[in-house]
This record gives C-alpha cells, structure tokens and sequence, in this order.
C-alpha cells in the first residue's frame, strides 16, 4: 500500500481517491493541533494546507516551487498583544463600564465594532460607535482605554463578502465584538501588520487559525486571536518598516474585492507585489507563485461557500 502523503511534505497535494478512472477527491495525513483542531479539513485541495502549515514554520513553500524560502512568522501574542473582549468593555455593570452610542467626529472614545462590508474596502476605515463612560466606572473606563489602538483583527472573517483581514483606524480606538484591538510596542509595526493581514498571505494564516464551521466564513476567537501565525515584525529592519509606511500610503485610496475574489483583484495583486518583493525582497518568481496560491485559495468551498463567481472576474498574475 503506498504511503499517505503528509502536511508537513511540501505543497504537493495529497494522495489521490480513485473510482475507476475518476478522482474523486484526495486524502492526507495531518496531525492534530494542540488545541484539539483538526488541522487539514474540508479542503478541495490539499497544497493549500500545506503550504499554509509551512508558513506558520517561518517556511515559504509554494506550489511548483522546489523547495521552501524563509519567512519568519510569530503568534501575534508575541510579536503583539490583543485588548479586551467586547463583554468587558459594554457588558451589563459592574463588567464592562462603557455603553456603545452612535459615532461622533468629536468622540472621545471612538470604537470600531461591527462589520460593514460595504464600508470597510480600504484598509483605512472609521470608526462606526463611540463609548460613553457609565457613571462611577471612571477608573475601569480608563483601563480599557488605555488599551486602544489603531491596528485592529477582524474575528468573523466572511471571506466571500469581507474585504479586509486588518482595519487601521487613523485615531487609536477600541475594537468591539468584529474588531477587536492589535497592540504593538512599536507604532511604525501597524503599517507592515495591516499590510501583511490583507495579502493573500496574511488572509491565508487567517484562513488556516479559523474555525470554518459556517461556509465562506472563518471565526477566530478573541483568545485564538494570540496564537494566530502573523509576519514576525520584530525581524523588519528600520529600513523595511519605512517601506512598509510607504506602502501603506500608497494603499490608502485603494478598494479591495471580498477575500474570495482575491486572485482577480488588482488591488490586492499589487499589494501581494509590495509586500512580497519591494518589503520582504523576494524574486518576481516568488510573486507569481503567490498568485497561483491565491487562485488555489479562492476555489476553496470554505472560501466561497457555494457564491456565485462574477463572470467579470478573471484571474490577475
């Protein structure tokens, strides 16, 4: 009997499943998480995975790529840290000491908490609530506050309608029950973070860490959120991180298409450009590879979850 190909292999697939001379799917050997995760399921096809299993190794190993490069990659815990649960900062008193009221341009405590997929297609997005402090909370109020950041994670990730992985808010702001806070020690890491979560990359870890129990949509809870594998920023030169700063300027009036469409979207093309070759300083060949990998992702069943593609929509290298 032949041997079951493995994740940890390279991106090669896994062994075929014939009936005659049809190919009905493919079947490999993957490890259980520590976390209790089943690791390689409902795949349509297997190279995906692992690719995205080497990635969370600091390993870059693409498809028709003959072996992997390195790319360093940490939990976002460690390169970072996450805020508050949402129950903690409007759940019923004496928990949470903010209620959630409608957005102001002059809020004190501004919160983004819900997604609008509509609103949020450019990395740079506003904030939908402001907090107000519940009286004698003042002490609790300034401690999630304290908190706040710009960098925020989407957690109900619906990639065949969400457009983006990371939202930057241009004030520091709490992150409610959609988008919840990213900390870092150094500020100039929110611009490589938001650029790395919405590459085809960022948006595969995002992908692979979720629980994909609903079709087109992947949940992260905000504790999971600490081990979600993520570009290891500490390792980016100063020179690196202003390129990252510039990147993400450029990046400022462009709109992104929903996750699923991530191949035929030349905004998120030349993104994967950016942060492959001019911030990481791949080769183009690298580049390519990655938009075959996107191409792979978005034909997932759990990526699309049965939507219709636009016929518009074409693959862009």
């Amino acid at each position: 009997m032949p041997k079951i190909r493995k994740l940890e292999d390279g991106p090669y697939g896994g062994e075929p499943i014939m009936i005659g001379d049809e190919i009905i799917g493919e079947t490999i050997d993957a490890p259980q998480l520590a976390s209790g995760k089943l690791s390689a399921v409902r795949l349509y096809d297997a190279a995906v995975a692992q690719t995205a299993h080497a990635l969370t190794q600091s390993s870059l190993w693409l498809p028709a790529q003959p072996a992997p490069l390195e790319l360093k990659t940490a939990a976002l815990g460690v390169v970072g840290s996450r805020g508050y649960v949402h129950r903690d900062i409007t759940g019923a008193a004496p928990r949470g000491p903010f209620d959630k009221i409608p957005p102001s341009p002059a809020a004190a405590y501004p919160a983004l908490w819900n997604h609008n997929f509509r609103m949020e297609t450019r990395i740079i997005c506003e904030p939908d609530s402001q907090l107000q402090v519940r009286r004698g909370m003042e002490d609790k109020a300034a401690t999630i506050w304290a908190t706040a950041s710009r960098s925020h994670l989407s957690l109900d990730f619906s990639y065949n309608s969400n457009s983006l992985c990371v939202a930057i808010t241009e004030r520091p702001s709490i992150g409610g029950r959609a988008w919840p806070n990213v900390q870092f020690p150094d500020a100039r890491f929110d611009y490589a973070f938001a650029l790395w979560g919405n590459s085809a990359l960022g948006i595969l870890m995002h992908w692979w860490h979720a629980s994909l129990q609903d079709a087109g949509r992947g949940s992260i809870s905000i504790s999971a959120a600490q081990t979600l594998p993520t570009l290891d920023l500490r390792a980016l030169t100063d020179a690196q991180l202003a390129i990252a700063h510039a990147i993400f300027d450029e990046f400022r009036p462009l709109e992104f298409m929903p996750a699923y469409l991530a191949d035929a979207d030349p905004n998120r093309a030349l993104l994967d450009r950016r942060v492959l070759c001019d911030l990481l300083g791949f080769h183009d060949d690298v580049y390519r590879a990655v938009r075959l990998l996107a191409q792979k992702w978005c034909a997932e069943p759990s990526v699309h979850g049965g939507k219709p593609r636009p016929k518009s929509a074409e693959f862009v290298a």
